[in-house]
């Protein structure tokens, strides 16, 4: 019997090429680490290594800036002959080591910094190079559920990694040990693409030798790859809403969390939800996202990459809705609020593996880790817009601060639209 359901649940899972499934657990295995550090690092270096909230703040957003030119030279490097995406995704698991280490001394301001601006960049060269060899090892048809199982780890890396991070701090408050461990994880992860991943990158003569014709003059000091890359009209139409999606999930890890605790009152009471309570929604939003996301990805393998999109751009436009609900509803705020966090969470498991599988299936196979760059450039810019935009909106009155939720509901209307005629691009061709 016990054989029998093993069988059952090994028959469930996609036949992927086996380097997939070790790339998956490589990756669980870093966003362990990364769990480690992920929320206890601002606690730390304001309460223990006395840098002011300001200094911490500027220190975490150099990661971004190097973030950026990381992405950039990703996707070159992982295209290129000479590094491809096994060498690109050795120097990211090696600079992010590095990273944790300065991070793990760091007693001033200066190192901090220097720190974070390493672990941008190293950040920086693993999405493209990763993201391209998944599309490497598997065929089209089996794209978005192999990128939601990679996702899957992912999540469930960084949960665990929160979680025991947690239970360490708890029990010795040794904060430079999460760093460590970090650290530690990413040399494991370096194994791992050393000893059991092997070289996917096929450089394609069509490409190399081919004088692209480029529409756009703005392209023309670019390298071949990326003047190829930004004359792909469906990739230009696809960047367009794939920056408003990452917009909407940044809003769920800067903006919502303020909301909640000084907008969404508990029943009659003039107090926003607790630490505590907002804890546990996004506990219960992780949950949620883990469990469904590799039944979400095969059921919706079943349409094109826009409409599955289309589906996610509703499901936030629903989720939204109840988020601007709490402020309206007179009674049972914490309820909504939790089906709310619900439907996000289906919301995001719904787009992250189309998207990327979107981008993979338009890509020559030579240009992978350029095409994939833009798309993890597309983070980038959603991260750099949403936050600023959800700030200003808490900082005004409760009638702006509520009403923010419905416009952003009201906003699916544009990318619906957008989908539907980049859907109409790929019946076309």
């Amino acid at each position: 019997m016990k054989f029998s359901n093993r069988t059952r649940w090994l028959s469930w899972l996609p036949q992927l090429n086996p380097q997939v499934w070790i790339l998956a657990m490589g990756r669980f295995l870093s966003d362990l680490g990364s769990g480690f550090t992920l929320f206890y690092a601002p606690i730390f270096f304001v309460n223990q290594v006395h840098l002011s909230a300001t200094q911490v703040g500027i220190g975490l957003g150099s990661a971004s800036i190097s973030g950026v030119l990381g992405r950039i030279l990703g996707g070159s490097f992982a295209d290129s002959r000479f590094w491809g995406r096994r060498r690109t995704m050795l120097l990211s698991a090696a600079v992010s080591a590095i990273a944790s280490l300065v991070l793990a001394v760091t007693s001033d301001f200066s190192s901090f910094t220097a720190g974070n601006l390493l672990m941008g960049l190293g950040m920086g060269l693993y999405w493209p190079a990763t993201e391209a060899v998944v599309a490497d090892l598997t065929a089209p048809e089996h794209r978005q559920e192999t990128y939601a199982i990679v996702r899957f780890a992912d999540n469930l890396g960084l949960g665990v990694g929160i979680i025991l991070g947690g239970i360490l701090i708890g029990t010795t408050g040794a904060y430079r040990s999460l760093f460590i461990i970090d650290a530690i994880s990413f040399v494991v992860f370096f194994g791992v693409i050393y000893f059991a991943i092997a070289e996917t990158y096929r450089p394609a003569e069509e490409i190399k030798n081919k004088k692209v014709k480029v529409k756009n003059k703005a392209f023309f000091l670019l390298p071949i790859s990326w003047t190829t890359a930004l004359s792909d009209r469906r990739l230009l139409v696809f960047i367009c809403v794939n920056i408003i999606f990452t917009t909407y999930i940044s809003q769920l890890h800067s903006t919502l969390p303020l909301y909640l605790s000084k907008f969404v009152q508990m029943g009659n009471s003039k107090v926003g939800f607790s630490t505590t309570t907002i804890s546990a929604l996004f506990t219960w939003h992780t949950i949620i996202a883990i469990v469904t996301l590799i039944p979400i990805a095969r059921f919706l393998k079943r349409f094109s990459h826009p409409q599955t999109l289309t589906v996610s751009a509703i499901l936030w436009a629903v989720g939204f809705s109840f988020i601007w609900a709490t402020a309206i509803v007179p009674v049972g705020q914490l309820y909504w609020t939790i089906l709310a966090m619900g439907i996000l969470a289906i919301a995001t498991v719904s787009y992250t593996p189309s998207a990327s599988a979107l981008v993979a299936d338009i890509a020559p196979a030579s240009l992978r880790g350029v095409y994939l760059s833009i798309n993890s450039l597309c983070w980038a810019i959603g991260y750099a817009i949403g936050p600023p935009l959800g700030g200003w909106a808490m900082d005004r009155p409760p009638i702006i601060a509520n009403s923010f939720w419905l416009a952003l509901a009201l906003s699916v209307v544009i990318v619906v639209a957008i989908l539907q005629y980049l859907d109409k691009i790929f019946t076309s061709q």
